[in-house]
């Protein structure tokens, strides 16, 4: 139990959803050798018949389609990933709708870019994509990934040039959030019960130590080997918003009332205030939630068109 967040416990937000190029050729690795039998034909020089049918669309964006092909594929990866890693796909809930909103996320985030004079080119892609090729250890084996993964050459340029335009609005977002800010430093002591808060609340008044006070009787197991020192933290960071708003209303000095959260009854008491450099966690976490902020911003700004059934 503990109201900072941590690996197990903070929030956890996916910024563009599926971060085609740079987050899951990143994580592929050569886990395995390939077979021959993955092995890609070359692409076809002849041209595809023109089709009088239009091409089925999962999504509008601005006008903008999400082709069906595009959004099955991806799903197929999605589902693939997740198998492969032993989760029961039946667990996931509604995770065809996530795969589609992080789809129309990262069109979001590449329109965005576009909006602010960003732009990518054909030499920029191939330059990546010979990177990448050569992370994976050559042409061959890309083209082997591409294959297993469902992708043709095309397919992943244009995936990959969208990436490459929304992680460079990413960039854009993430540079807006200042390194510095107001904060306050403070502790406090989780019991579970109001009566008991009470009494300890009372001892310290009467000049108990409170670190000592929380070494002995707090149920926060994050904080207490500390003395419940919470450190320094910013407005929007403690899973624990009532302590976090008490900390911000008190000076330096002062002990709360007894206040309740769905952990139990706290103490809280704030040491010092003041701007300070936010810690390299806390940096994340607020960058984290204005890239989160400025899309839903956009969701709900933006024509959205979903064009498959629930």
């Amino acid at each position: 139990m503990g109201i900072m967040p941590s690996a197990m416990t903070k929030r956890c937000h996916l910024l563009t959803g599926l971060l085609v190029a740079a987050l899951l050729l990143a994580g592929c690795g050569r886990s395995a050798e390939p077979t021959p039998s993955f092995t890609p034909l070359p692409p076809s020089t002849t041209p595809p018949t023109p089709s009088l049918t239009p091409e089925p669309l999962a999504a509008l964006v601005n006008g903008e389609p999400i082709l069906m092909v595009d959004f099955e594929d991806e799903l197929y990866r999605f589902e693939t990933a997740q198998t492969t890693s032993g989760i029961d796909l039946a667990t996931l809930g509604d995770y065809q709708s996530q795969v589609l909103q992080a789809l129309i996320d990262r069109r979001l985030l590449a329109q965005g870019a576009r909006a602010i004079g960003v732009e990518v080119d054909d030499l920029s892609v191939d330059q990546r994509l010979e990177q990448l090729a050569s992370d994976l250890g050559g042409s061959e084996e890309m083209g082997i990934w591409l294959a297993v993964n469902g992708y043709t050459l095309e397919s992943f340029k244009a995936a990959l040039a969208e990436e490459m335009l929304a992680a460079k609005m990413i960039e854009y977002i993430v540079t807006q959030v200042e390194d510095s800010t107001e904060q306050v430093h403070a502790q406090h002591i989780l019991v579970a019960t109001q009566e008991m808060a009470e009494s300890l609340r009372e001892q310290l008044i009467a000049g108990a130590d409170f670190a000592e006070t929380a070494r002995l009787y707090s149920i926060d197991t994050s904080s207490r080997p500390a003395g419940g020192d919470l450190g320094w933290f910013p407005v929007g960071y403690l899973l624990v918003p009532e302590v976090e708003a008490v900390a911000f209303d008190l000076q330096p000095g002062e002990l709360s009332e007894v206040i309740e959260s769905n952990l139990g009854f706290h103490i809280v008491q704030t040491i010092e205030r003041g701007e300070q450099p936010l810690a390299p966690d806390a940096l994340r976490q607020l960058r984290e939630e204005a890239v989160m902020e400025w899309l839903v911003a956009q969701r709900e700004m933006t024509e959205v068109q979903i064009l498959i059934a629930p």
